[in-house]
């Protein structure tokens, strides 16, 4: 046994609103450049929906993620060693720029520039990339709120693997149909795909916290990474020719602080803590024959912290006592191993994700008060699981290979927790019989309901900081990001651009970007002299042109300036 510490994330989808927040922030803070304008390392998704990019769970035909060859070990599904060394200066298997989308913005130069005409002037919308004019057909989150589902749901990956197994058309109209969000970031697996589909090694997996990242100066562009990605969570960076990912908010996370998208999100859903594993098992459990057994082998393969035998291994191992304390009060480690209601994203791809979800019940809970029933009453609630038009199949899907008995079990488990928490709310005594109908008891029902709907910042985050001991061989990492124009560490401190910097403004006109994307000065200063991007000022110092410079001549007259 060899114990490792994981960064994981917890997200419960019942407390999703769909607002995007934390996709703004992170797209503020990490891919507001030149070259990444199509990128969105967060991104929210609404089910069902193609996704983005489109499709992306159609591994048939992107070859993501890993199989089993028929001696029964793990490979690429991209294909082995040999094949993806024949193949390696072709183009290998990726979206193209409209699965993404083409990003645009508009012409809004136009409309303050254009001569006094009969006519009033509009704002054109144009390509990011080309920098000519476009039409408007796709975008990150052009499904939302089933925005265009009705001509689209034949598309959804996951609808026609139901339709194909249980030979039946899923109804989507739309007063018939159900939707949920789900937000998506890097799974930060532990047994990832990309970074064994890197030529040049450039993806690694940091020991200290088993956040991926990439070495920018090792990566030469082979885009190898995208293809090996079950999840297209990777990606290329036209302007650099490098490839980029999610970096967890490793700047943040080391000092304690939680992701921004965690930290902005509206909903309070993420929850981020650490789980304790055991690496020697790693490639045994994804290298599982049954798909629908990947869940439990995950499962096994997470330590329990309080375990004396596995803290004795990890103090041997060079697991921190401040981290073997953190992995204790892990909510994540709650809500996936003790409590088993948060499950993986698509275990079926074999790489041991480590962002895990709670699925949704409030569709289910809705309709019934909708209908007139009782929807906290375990009676009428745990019969709907069963029988309800929300297919579980789709959820089974999603997190559990299919396995429906397993979503199943944790829709009950949190149908159980609303009526058990009733009771207690209305001042009745609690029914036990509801808790041990779902195989739990009443503490650890109110542990649940205490994580899930009433839990403090310091219970959602339970973050360990980075050792000052480690801080060397962290600095020699470099970070993932820190290229041309990159909110690296060597240009961002802990809040925001360095203070004082001339930075690029988030939200500009297209005359201005066109001519920062073509500048040979990343932060194209000639073109935004004098302009403050106070979005995206940390309030600390001066920043040039934040005041207006003085003008020769005017002196002090009359006292003033």
């Amino acid at each position: 046994m060899r114990v490792m510490a994981q960064t994981a994330m917890v997200m419960t989808l019942d407390k999703c609103i769909g607002c995007h927040t934390c996709s703004v922030t992170c797209k503020q803070a990490w891919t507001n450049r030149a070259g990444t304008e199509y990128v969105w390392f967060n991104n929210v998704e609404t089910r069902p929906g193609q996704g983005y990019p489109r499709r992306y769970e159609d591994q048939e035909k992107w070859r993501g993620g890993w199989t089993l060859n028929k001696r029964g070990n793990l490979q690429l599904k991209s294909g082995n060693r040999l094949q993806k060394l024949f193949g390696i200066f072709a183009s290998p298997v990726q979206p193209e720029l409209d699965d993404y989308y083409e990003p645009w913005t508009y012409d809004y130069e136009n409309l303050v520039a254009s001569p006094a005409t009969d006519d009033f002037p509009v704002a054109r919308p144009k390509s990011l990339i080309t920098g000519k004019d476009t039409k408007v057909e796709w975008s990150a989150n052009w499904d939302d709120d089933l925005g265009g589902t009705a001509n689209t749901d034949e598309k959804d990956p996951i609808l026609q693997k139901i339709r194909e197994q249980s030979e039946e058309q899923i109804r989507l109209e739309f007063e018939k149909t159900f939707m949920f969000y789900l937000p998506r970031i890097c799974e930060h697996c532990l047994n990832p795909s990309c970074m064994a589909s890197c030529p040049s090694g450039a993806i690694y997996k940091r020991s200290e916290d088993g956040i991926v990242l990439v070495d920018q100066d090792r990566c030469r562009g082979w885009r190898q990474c995208i293809t090996g990605c079950p999840y297209k969570k990777i990606y290329y960076n036209h302007k650099s020719g490098k490839a980029e990912k999610c970096t967890f908010c490793y700047p943040r996370v080391e000092v304690g602080i939680p992701t921004v998208c965690a930290e902005t999100c509206v909903g309070r859903m993420r929850y981020i803590g650490i789980f304790l594993y055991d690496a020697d098992r790693v490639t045994e459990a994804a290298a599982t024959p049954d798909e629908k057994d990947l869940y439990e082998a995950q499962l096994d393969i997470l330590l329990d912290p309080n375990d004396p035998e596995v803290i004795r291994q990890a103090r041997a191992d060079g697991i921190a006592e401040d981290w073997l304390e953190a992995a204790r009060k892990s909510p994540v480690y709650a809500m996936a191993k003790e409590l088993r209601v948060a499950l993986p994203l698509h275990p079926e791809y074999r790489t041991m994700p480590m962002v895990w979800y709670v699925p949704p019940l409030s569709p289910i809970v809705d309709l019934l008060r909708d209908q007139g029933h009782d929807g906290e009453n375990p009676d009428v609630l745990f019969g709907a699981i069963d029988s309800l038009r929300i297919p579980v199949e789709y959820l089974a899907e999603l997190f559990t290979a299919g396995d429906t008995e397993v979503v199943t079990n944790v829709l009950r488990k949190l149908a159980a927790m609303r009526s058990y928490m009733r009771d207690l709310t209305l001042g009745n005594e609690p029914d036990e019989s509801i808790a041990e109908a779902v195989g739990m008891t009443g503490s650890q029902i109110q542990q649940m309901y205490r994580l899930m709907a009433i839990a403090k910042y310091d219970e959602r985050y339970v973050i360990p900081t980075a050792h000052l001991e480690e801080a060397h061989g962290l600095e020699e990492m470099g970070c993932s990001l820190d290229v041309d124009g990159g909110p690296g560490m060597g240009q961002m401190g802990g809040l925001g651009e360095a203070s004082g910097r001339p930075t690029p403004v988030a939200i500009e006109n297209f005359n201005a970007l066109r001519a920062r994307q073509t500048s040979e000065d990343p932060t194209g200063n000639s073109q935004l002299a004098g302009r403050v991007n106070l979005l995206n000022w940390d309030g600390q110092g001066n920043p040039d042109g934040l005041f207006p410079a003085e003008q020769g001549g005017q002196g002090d007259a009359g006292g003033r300036r």
